[in-house]
């Protein structure tokens, strides 16, 4: 037989070779825009066929126009005739007789096509009967993989073009109603040879339709003992497993399930044997699956562990036993969810008695997980690299630690935290008597067993009370004498850092625990002089009492740090030193922060004076280092003081807000120096709230001056907390200021819009997102001077003109903001304040405010709705798209038949032929039901199916939206 003629299938597979072969980038740009416009168009349906059944195409088209057709049947079915699709379910059923044999990921397409062509075939009924018929008894892999497929996507069925109750029902016909035909055939294939009762299809099948066939029908049939000895099968070990555990997650309604659980336990419990013998196979895979079984069993079954100790008590143990036989420490993780989750029940009073019994399991685990906490010892004698150059695996031994310390506390809620310390303690002291005396300055002997304990205490600090009172009064003093190691020093000082609130309640360990912090700041590791200073942030924070008279001695020490440390441990240190600061009396208050922060400003203008004809950004960004130093000492120290007395503080603020003020002026350009000032003035408003009256004239001043000649939306963030700590109403806040800073926010407002109308909204993101989250804040607290104001017209073309943005951050905010400008429309407003009237109700808003929403809405609504259709459609990213059909909800709320009327203008809009033939009616119809019935939240509904649904199908057109393209926001204030 001739093959098939492929005249017209030359260039997909020219572009096909183009986007596999080492070309230019514009080249596969190219090819790969030839074959998007392919796939969505109707030749595609002739062309997929060709390709399949052409002899003389490869692999890689066949799989290529396989995943078109499943492409072209889930979105675009409507391209054909209805009564041509029995023949098109002939066609993939004869695709699919000649890749039965495979290559498999052609043949899998092949089965999705044929599953989603099922789900829209409504009126082909005996899918099951003709699928098997057609493809033979000799077809099994390819049978399974169908029946394996079909529920899957019966389950995605949102992506098909069906309704909902179209979609229930067609749901029933092809699970429900054929579960038990599935069950029946399942089983005979099963029996029908010793290679099918192994075949991995079959326990892929049986996981699928776990769903419709309850759990105990298959542990009740031969099926169950199919997969027990496909767990002892290499090849369908993986897939056994997987079967296995759906099963056992099927069972966690254990009164429900009792009589089933009781016939799988003990199925399972024979399977403990392969734990010893995949931990000496080398087979990692194997023993993190077997691992999973068992405690996937364990979290279905938590409950009856803590209702039955002693019948589940071997099951316990199994997982505890996996745990401690994994030397590579692959699988260990896999249990972490189970011991967090039985924790959770046996710490519940009536299962006190299970707490009990499980005690020892608990001590066991402590010692298993503090050994695996150890470091490796490298193969080579260099200590520098214990991982042998394997970057990936120090970061996931990282960050695996700590997941193993969330293990440790739970432990600690089980047999107390006394239990869990003296097991690491006992540790220490087990390698201090042991290795102790062979340890030099330059050698520390398996420093790996001394490491693992200490890290252990860092990681259960958090779950030690104060009031403790047997080990860390022996351990502390052992740890401030641990050897000089790296290593060892970084975990001890990290250790004491967690301890501080213990350190608070027994002050006498107190100075050896500083003086041991203090001089890791002199060591030679980057790393400990890091740790150092996050401990010592703890002690000041907590123990700011304690060393509230050493606060001068404290401040020689941190002059002579400050500068050999990188930027974060110089705002750790800081933020300690601030915190016992701020514990000063009131009349010490301002010369302690003279004390500390004019050096800190000198070193500041140093190196701005330096900045100011420097090539590089180094002396830019220690500007902006020692400004944030300051932002810290701001953030911290916040003196108790009356309405009536000066504060202490703000006195301070007053004298170097000048100072800020000129770096602000000299450095417009520099926007890590702009955004740490700003956070500096915003700080002084929120940590000391209206005390900071005296500053705001020249504060605001600033704020929009600076906002005015850098466009820098760090200066409207600084606004936004003016905005609400001096909002109407605002206590000790009268009304004449209250008015000031709405003309100051207005100010800021005008600016705004001057700047959107002389740049492109691409070129301002981040201004736009500052500038929205401030009118978020202005709508709670100003919303009686905001929305009748001519101001907010323009406010709201300015956040239309922001939906044409990509980014994530900016359209939220515009979004956010929409929603709660439309809300005003409403009589109930969206808002974050505590304004409630006395019987717990929100207050309604007033018909004034709703009129003037209303009409902002009625001349602005026609473009609103068109960009945030057309962003749904075409270009909003995924995260957006709740948010923009908040902002249809509410419309349709306030003015439903005119939204209607302007959605469906939109919908006119888009280009030609990428609407299906009536679907502009149907939607159209179904929204105005909604309307008629008051069932507006439905509308939202509709309008998202149908976007996305949209989306799905076409690709936003590479020479513009046409009559749906964005103009430019024009503003003449």
């Amino acid at each position: 037989m001739a093959a098939p003629n492929l005249n017209g299938l030359e260039p997909i597979l020219a572009a096909l070779s183009t986007m596999q072969a080492n070309v230019e980038r514009s080249q596969k740009s190219q090819a790969h825009e030839y074959l998007e416009k392919f796939q969505k168009s109707p030749e595609a349906w002739t062309k997929t066929h060709s390709l399949l059944s052409s002899s003389n195409t490869i692999a890689e088209a066949k799989l290529f126009a396989a995943t078109t057709l499943k492409g072209k049947i889930t979105y675009d079915l409507d391209q054909l005739p209805r009564e041509s699709l029995p023949s098109l379910r002939d066609s993939i059923l004869a695709l699919l007789v000649s890749f039965r044999e495979g290559p498999r990921p052609v043949r899998t397409q092949l089965c999705v096509c044929l599953a989603n062509l099922a789900i829209q075939l409504l009126e082909w009924k005996n899918v099951l009967d003709h699928v098997g018929s057609s493809l033979g008894s000799s077809a099994g892999d390819c049978i399974l993989e169908f029946l394996k497929i079909l529920p899957e996507e019966v389950t995605e069925g949102r992506k098909i073009n069906l309704s909902e109750d179209e979609l229930t029902v067609r749901t029933k016909e092809l699970l429900e109603d054929n579960a038990t035909q599935v069950l029946r055939l399942l089983n005979q294939y099963a029996s029908s040879s010793a290679a099918a009762a192994v075949n991995p299809r079959l326990f892929e099948c049986i996981s699928s339709w776990l769903g419709e066939i309850p759990a105990a029908d298959v542990v009740n049939s031969s099926l169950f003992d199919a997969i027990i000895n496909g767990i002892s099968n290499d090849a369908s070990f993986d897939a056994a497993v997987d079967c296995m555990c759906m099963i056992l997650r099927d069972t966690r309604e254990v009164d429900e399930y009792m009589e089933v659980i009781q016939i799988i336990y003990p199925r399972v419990l024979s399977l403990r044997p392969r734990i010893a013998e995949l931990a000496g196979s080398g087979d990692l895979d194997a023993y993190k699956g077997i691992t999973r079984i068992f405690a996937e069993a364990g979290e279905a079954w938590v409950v009856m562990i803590a209702r039955l100790p002693a019948e589940f008590r071997d099951l316990v143990e199994s997982v505890l036993e996996c745990c401690g036989r994994d030397q590579d420490r692959d699988a260990i993780a896999l249990t972490f969810l189970f011991w967090y989750e039985m924790k959770q029940s046996i710490t519940l009073d009536k299962y006190k008695q299970a707490r009990i019994h499980y005690a020892d399991i608990f001590g066991k685990l402590v010692d298993v997980m503090i050994k695996h906490l150890e470091y490796p010892t490298p193969d080579s004698a260099d200590e520098a690299d214990l991982f042998d150059g394997d970057r990936e695996q120090e970061e996931k031994f990282r960050e695996f630690r700590h997941q193993m310390g969330d293990v440790l506390k739970d432990c600690c809620e089980v047999i107390t935290v006394t239990e869990c310390l003296g097991k690491a303690f006992n540790r220490i002291q087990r390698w201090v008597s042991t290795y102790g005396s062979q340890t030099t300055s330059t050698s520390v002997p398996h420093w790996q067993e001394l490491e693992a304990p200490l890290f252990s205490m860092r990681a259960m600090g958090g779950m030690v009370s104060p009031e403790e009172s047997v080990v860390l009064r022996q351990a502390i003093p052992l740890i401030v004498q641990i050897p000089d190691h790296e290593k060892l020093q970084f975990q001890a000082i990290m250790a004491l850092g967690r301890y501080t609130d213990w350190t608070a309640q027994h002050p006498e360990f107190l100075q050896p625990q500083l003086q041991f912090v203090i001089a890791g700041f002199n060591h030679s590791s980057k790393e400990v002089v890091r740790a150092a200073a996050l401990a010592f942030k703890f002690f000041g924070t907590d123990c700011r009492k304690l060393l509230e008279g050493s606060v001068m001695e404290l401040h020689t020490f941190y002059e002579s740090v400050l500068d050999n440390l990188p930027p974060d441990s110089q705002e750790e240190i800081t933020e300690g030193v601030a915190c016992i600061i701020s514990i000063q009396a009131l009349d010490k208050v301002h010369s302690m922060f003279k004390t500390y922060c004019d050096p800190v400003i000198k070193r500041m203008m140093s190196c701005a004076n330096q900045a100011k004809t420097a090539q590089d950004e180094g002396p830019r960004l220690a500007v902006a280092g020692y400004i944030q130093l300051l932002t810290v000492f701001v953030q911290n120290i916040q003196p108790y003081v009356s309405p009536q007395q000066e504060n202490p503080a703000v006195k301070y603020c007053q004298e170097i807000l000048p100072v800020l003020s000129t770096i602000a002026e000299n450095f417009t350009s520099s926007t890590p120096i702009l955004e740490r000032v700003c956070r500096c003035w915003r700080y002084m408003v929120l940590s000391y709230r209206t005390a900071v009256l005296p500053l705001l004239p020249t504060l605001a001043q600033q704020l929009a001056s600076g906002f005015e000649n850098t466009r820098q939306g760090c200066f409207l963030w600084a606004t936004d907390s003016v905005l609400r700590e001096f909002a109407i109403g605002a206590e000790y806040v009268d009304a004449s200021t209250s008015r000031a800073i709405y003309s100051f926010f207005e100010q800021q407002a005008f600016a705004f819009l001057r700047i959107m109308n002389d740049l492109p909204a691409e070129d301002l993101p981040d201004v736009i997102e500052d500038f929205f989250r401030l009118l978020i804040d202005a709508l709670i607290y100003y919303h009686q001077q905001l929305l009748p104001s001519p101001v907010c017209q323009h406010i709201l073309s300015a956040a239309i003109s922001a939906l044409t943005l990509q980014q994530d951050a900016p359209l939220i905010a515009a979004l956010h903001f929409l929603r709660d400008l439309l809300s005003y429309g409403t009589e109930h407003p969206n808002s974050s304040n505590f304004d409630r009237q006395d019987s717990g109700q929100a207050p309604r808003n007033s018909p004034q405010l709703q009129q003037a929403v209303k009409q902002m809405i009625a001349s602005q609504g026609e473009a609103l709705v068109q960009r945030v259709m057309t962003g749904m459609m075409f270009s909003f990213p995924r995260d957006c798209i709740q948010d923009a059909s908040g902002v249809l909800l509410s419309l349709f709320e306030i003015l439903p038949l005119q939204s209607g009327v302007w959605v469906k203008e939109t919908i006119g809009m888009l280009p030609a032929g990428s609407i299906r033939a009536g679907e502009t009616d149907r939607l159209m119809n179904a929204v105005g039901m909604k309307i008629d019935a008051g069932d507006v939240r439905k509308v939202r509904v509709l309008l998202q199916d149908f976007t996305t649904s949209y989306r799905r199908r076409n690709v936003a057109p590479r020479d513009g939206l046409g009559r749906l393209e964005a103009t430019r926001f024009r503003f003449n204030g």
